[in-house]
């Protein structure tokens, strides 16, 4: 557990010099962006082809993709239930879905896995299922009821292949498979700059905490409590569940598998509910409710289970 700790305190860190950044207008929302973006579009693919080029696939895409799954799944299928229930549209259920389910694996759970779990590539199921399956899912439904005109199949099946993220994880895994290694011109490169996405997406992340808005009035107690509870406490009790007694996971992987799945609901929901003019409000509070929450969730994990 100390390890744990001491990996999480070491981001901790580091995100509060993003913070004092912001705060000393060194950094504006604009560097804040432009950090993210590099880190988004160039550094972090180029640390998971460098990460999983050496991982060994089945332990990465079998049991742990399993569990992390089901967390989303029963997270997700319980907020929907409610919001059928309780008669919201198809655009607000979606976005409320997203925070409910929707792990910030980018921005902070490659910095977790890489540095308090001591291996980025535990982070690939959860990416996998959001980027393969979650996001596309979600936009496509929120075209569907927002835009006049029918999406069209090229376009939903193009979504999950265009995203960086998934092209390096696919590049990846293609290396480990085959068993084949980069030359290392091209390696040494891609490690340098792969060394660059976890301090860049922190520092990002610290900047838009001290310039993000604090959540206001507006989002009805019961509403943000229900998706901040499915997000922070159902999903990783239900990865924990399937990932011991279903697929059998001990040890760290089942540690890692838990831990991921609690945390914090991804930045970029706001922006899709930004984008369609879904749930808006209640994305900007999910998120900073569930990330003040994940320290104390993260320490209690790693209390009981590292």
């Amino acid at each position: 557990m100390g390890g744990v700790l001491e990996g999480f305190l070491t981001i901790a860190i580091v995100i509060s010099l993003g913070a004092l950044l912001a705060h000393l207008g060194i950094v504006d929302a604009a560097g804040q962006r432009s950090l993210s973006l590099a880190s988004f579009y160039l550094a972090s693919p180029a640390l998971l082809v460098t990460v999983l080029e050496d991982s060994d696939p089945s332990r990465v895409l079998s049991g742990p993709l399993v569990a992390t799954a089901a967390g989303v799944l029963v997270s997700g299928g319980v907020l929907v239930a409610i919001a059928i229930v309780r008669g919201l549209d198809a655009g607000t259920t979606v976005v409320a879905t997203l925070c409910s389910a929707y792990v910030n694996a980018g921005n902070l759970g490659i910095p977790i896995a890489a540095y308090a779990l001591g291996d980025a590539a535990l982070v690939v199921p959860a990416l996998m299922m959001q980027l393969l399956f979650l996001q596309p899912l979600a936009l496509t439904v929120l075209d569907v009821v927002t835009s006049p005109e029918r999406p069209t199949l090229g376009r939903i099946l193009r979504r999950p292949v265009t995203n960086p993220l998934t092209i390096a994880s696919f590049a990846g895994l293609a290396l480990a498979v085959t068993d084949a290694e980069l030359p290392q011109v091209v390696h040494a490169p891609l490690e340098l700059v792969g060394g660059m996405a976890v301090p860049a997406m922190l520092l990002a992340y610290g900047v838009a905490l001290r310039l993000g808005p604090l959540p206001g009035r507006g989002v009805p107690p019961r509403a943000l409590a229900t998706v901040s509870l499915l997000k922070m406490v159902v999903q990783p009790v239900a990865a924990y569940v399937v990932g011991r007694f279903a697929v059998g996971l001990d040890g760290h992987d089942l540690f890692a598998v838990t831990l991921l799945s609690a945390l914090p609901t991804a930045q970029n929901v706001f922006v899709v509910a930004t984008r369609y003019d879904r749930g808006i409000l209640l994305a900007r509070d999910a998120i900073f409710v569930t990330t003040l929450a994940s320290a104390p969730v993260a320490i209690g994990i790693a209390a009981l289970l590292a």
